[in-house]
């Protein structure tokens, strides 16, 4: 001990964090209590500060480890506070007739959230919980949230109605995609007054051209609409996720060249993103269809009706196949994880829905799991957005009152773009598939929520 405390002055900051592990380690072999393993990790987390004050002696370990449990344990306190409001809200939204859906309500709940804790500067837990998930990592988003989301709207579709209509689907989620991704970066080229680059102003249009017809979904349900119409709403938004994740990807990755980082994107030319769009569908498709056949196989393993824990696993297995399905795809192969996911719960419910032993065991967890994500999303959603438009310290004035009138516009212009693009493609959606109307393609444009 004495030596090192010698020697301290001499060590650069990557052999002091070495040094803190390796003093952690000799006082962990010493005390095995839980609490120093965690001193330890802790520790060499901290190499700057906490390291150094523990080699002199000066700090104890046992208060710093208080604080940072205690600080690590709020985060869990937002996600829980989000779904008592949404229990509230779905009694309001059930009971009485408000103008807004459930998922719209908690996003304006989650924007409320966000500009409180940015005005008021409040110090409780809380607050303290909603600031660290308003800066959530997007890639840690999307790995919480699609696969489970993703996963179960492609297990509850209609699979025979959805191939008479996949090229409908395809139709709205390619072509389509790419014709309203186009037209929004229009706008934002054009109209908007930021000064954007093209290839942002395509990145952009790729964020807004999916739809999410989470609010629609429940509509058709309550006034009894034609079964296709929901096939065509649910099987577009579905396959125009993963359309919308390749577009992106390609763009942002023209976009990022163009700010001359080094190792931050690279310039692609029409056959190469040609290429990469391919690899990307195609190959997240591969995997998907992979994974499916595992989880198939697993079913087929567990189908049996011993006891109710077969029928426990089942479901534990479709949820796990999702997740490591999602990760592998986005994480792993560089793919597009929203296909795999999509092209596994689609295979399975095709040939795997038969060996399932308890199906309402099976969907009532899905949804449940479905109502959980969507509750947590939307009202992060709103957080982050809140957080954003708070015009709170080094914000100040990056969001004002000529912003909101060009959400506006783009609100406006978003309708115009769906309603060119339903129409334009429809004679040729008409002669496909299954049988529409005009009026259902009206109701299409509607849809098409962001």
């Amino acid at each position: 001990m004495k030596s090192m405390k010698h020697k301290r002055a001499d060590l650069p900051d990557r052999q002091v964090a070495s040094a803190s592990g390796n003093l952690s380690n000799k006082r962990t072999r010493g005390n095995s209590s839980p609490l120093m393993v965690l001193s330890a990790i802790l520790l060499a987390a901290h190499p700057s500060s906490a390291v150094e004050a523990s080699l002199h002696g000066t700090i104890s370990s046992e208060p710093l480890i208080e604080d940072e449990v205690e600080t690590a344990s709020r985060i869990v306190l937002f996600p829980w506070f989000a779904e008592a409001l949404g229990i509230i809200i779905f009694y309001l939204t059930t009971r009485y007739s408000l103008v807004l859906p459930y998922t719209g309500i908690m996003f304006m709940l989650g924007m409320f959230m966000g500009v409180g804790t940015a005005r008021l500067g409040l110090e409780d837990q809380l607050t303290q919980s909603i600031w660290m998930w308003s800066s959530i990592n997007y890639e840690v988003l999307l790995l919480v949230f699609l696969p489970g989301l993703i996963f179960y709207d492609s297990f509850c579709l209609d699979v025979k109605s959805f191939g008479r209509a996949i090229w409908q689907c395809l139709i709205y989620a390619f072509p389509m995609v790419l014709a309203g991704t186009y037209l929004t970066a229009l706008v934002g080229y054009y109209i908007f007054p930021y000064s954007w680059s093209f290839n942002l102003c395509m990145t952009f249009g790729s964020i807004l051209s999916a739809t999410d017809p989470v609010a629609v979904s429940a509509f058709l349900e309550d006034v009894k609409a034609p079964p296709r119409l929901k096939v065509h709403i649910e099987g577009e938004s579905l396959l125009n996720d993963g359309s919308a994740m390749v577009f992106y990807t390609l763009f942002s990755t023209l976009f990022l060249s163009e700010l001359g980082v080094v190792g931050v994107g690279r310039s692609i030319n029409v056959a190469q993103g040609f290429a990469l769009f391919l690899r990307m569908s195609l190959g997240g498709a591969a995997i998907g269809f992979m994974f499916s056949v595992v989880l198939i196989s697993t079913l087929y393993l567990l189908n049996h009706r011993f006891t109710n824990a077969e029928s426990a696993v089942q479901v534990s297995a479709t949820v796990t196949t999702a997740y490591l399905c999602y990760y592998t795809a986005d994480c792993v192969c560089g793919v597009c994880g929203i296909v795999a996911t999509l092209t596994c719960g689609i295979v399975t419910r095709t040939f795997g829905s038969r060996m399932i032993n308890n199906i309402p065991m099976m969907g009532s967890f899905w949804a449940l799991l479905e109502h959980l994500l969507n509750t947590l999303l939307f009202t992060l959603g709103g957080l982050v957005f809140g957080s954003v438009i708070s015009n709170s310290g080094e914000r100040k004035g990056y969001w004002t009152l000529i912003d909101w009138a060009y959400l506006i516009l783009l609100w406006l212009m978003l309708l115009i773009i769906r309603f060119f693009c339903v129409y334009s493609f429809y004679p040729l959606i008409r002669q496909v598939g299954l049988s529409t109307n005009c009026k259902e393609a009206f109701f299409l444009v509607f849809s098409g929520l962001r």
